[in-house]
């Protein structure tokens, strides 16, 4: 393997391997968590107070961002993804051994919030570094391809979590899998982890940081120097993330509590939905991400938006009418139009900031967004108690924060042939999109 595909592979399987952890904590919040860890006679009540928790690991990835984002852009983003890797697996293997309400009473909760808090604060410096670790090693031409290659992180991660759970559960009796079962993909993290240490430690700091390092044009403090010189992209790659945002927590998430506690299927139809949607995905994102280096970010961000927007309703009305409308929707919404944004949603993002402040600028518009929509599952099951699960009611709910992040992509500017580096800056078509 050439030194461009390590870098690749490092950025991947540490992407991999972090949103492998995250998810695997949002698919057991609706399974366990809600009755392991928060108990109540009323199961929409434990589902309210897991989601809770759900939420918390949004709210501290902005956190994160800001920290990594300084470490990033002030020493390198190798040194940046080596400490999120740490933070993240050991956050996971302590969950796995981490005693239930009815052992150690009102501790359990408590410290499973700061367990999921640690998680939290390192995925919001992993996903900026692994996009960063790519795109500023691509090749000339096909930086929405290498950007789009650290994105299959969450459909693997998340596709491996939901299968190593759904694989317990088979193996398993309920009482089983509620009593030991559901630990072992979270103390397999551990394995995971080491192994992604191992990769990313034999990489080199990616040329662009070398290059403003060798410069001696190094941010003092990164987060300041953001919001004093880019706050207005920073603001745009929030409102960017929002709508799309939504979707995403709803279909790789809360789609499990939704269908089993609200539209009657069973844990396994859930999960195999969840699967079938996000192994599409594995095909759509690398492909976009291609495309986008020839038509650009900006077209095809407008594209998927529209169509999620358009057929938002539509979604929520079909995946109630049967296991094989719920697998298509899936598949279509989840694995096709989602996709489609979130392939190019790294190097778009990237491609705002200049690389004194990239880390930092791009993990906080991002992750910022991502606490606020975090708390999606919350407002969902308080809707879903008001009003069942009414597609116009969580279809008029997405709806909206498209529509916002539409109108910011068709006022966002293509960021397709913006210089990326000092290099780039004599590149001709570099000097006529500045």
């Amino acid at each position: 393997m050439n030194r461009k595909g390590r870098v690749l592979f490092a950025s991947v399987v540490g992407s991999i391997i972090e949103w492998y952890d995250f998810y695997l904590y949002g698919t057991a919040t609706g399974l366990v968590f809600s009755t392991l860890y928060f108990p109540s006679n009323e199961p929409a009540v434990s589902l309210l107070l897991a989601f809770a928790t759900f939420g918390v690991g949004y709210a501290a990835r902005p956190i994160g961002s800001v920290l990594f984002g300084h470490l990033g852009d002030r020493w390198g983003r190798k040194a940046a993804l080596i400490y999120t890797l740490v933070g993240m697996g050991g956050a996971s293997a302590l969950i796995g051994v981490l005693p239930t309400y009815e052992q150690i009473g009102l501790l359990a909760p408590i410290l499973l919030v700061l367990l999921r808090l640690f998680q939290g604060i390192s995925l919001g410096g992993e996903w900026g570094g692994a996009i960063l670790l790519a795109t500023e090693y691509a090749p000339k031409g096909i930086r929405g391809l290498y950007g789009a290659i650290p994105q299959l992180g969450v459909p693997i991660g998340l596709v491996t979590g939901t299968l190593s759970l759904s694989l317990i559960s088979h193996m398993t009796t309920n009482e089983q899998f509620l009593a030991w079962g559901w630990r072992i993909p979270f103390l397999f993290s551990v394995v995971l982890v080491v192994l992604a240490i191992w990769i990313r430690s034999g990489i080199e700091e990616t040329p662009v940081f070398r290059q403003q390092r060798d410069s001696g044009d190094i941010a003092r403090i990164p987060f300041v120097e953001t919001l004093r010189t880019d706050w207005k992209n920073v603001l745009r790659a929030i409102g960017l993330k929002i709508g799309d945002g939504f979707f995403n927590v709803f279909a790789m998430s809360y789609v499990l509590a939704y269908a089993t506690v609200y539209l009657g299927y069973s844990r396994d139809v859930a999960l195999n939905a969840l699967t079938i949607g996000t192994a599409t995905m594995l095909i759509t994102i690398p492909l976009i991400g291609y495309l986008s280096d020839f038509i650009g970010r900006k077209r095809i961000y407008i594209g998927g938006l529209a169509a999620l927007f358009l057929l938002s309703i539509p979604y929520f009305t079909l995946i109630s009418k049967g296991p094989n409308w719920f697998y298509f929707m899936e598949a279509a919404m989840l694995g096709i139009v989602w996709a489609s944004v979130f392939a190019t949603q790294g190097t778009f993002f990237s491609e705002l900031f200049p690389p004194k402040v990239r880390y930092t600028g791009l993990s906080v518009g991002y992750q910022i967004a991502a606490a606020i929509v975090g708390f999606g599952p919350m407002l969902w099951t308080s809707m879903a108690q008001a009003v069942g699960p009414s597609p116009w009611a969580f279809g008029g709910f997405m709806m909206l924060g498209i529509a916002l992040s539409l109108v910011l992509a068709v006022t966002s500017p293509e960021t397709r042939t913006r210089a990326y580096s000092r290099l780039d800056l004599e590149a001709p078509e570099a000097k006529e999109s500045l």
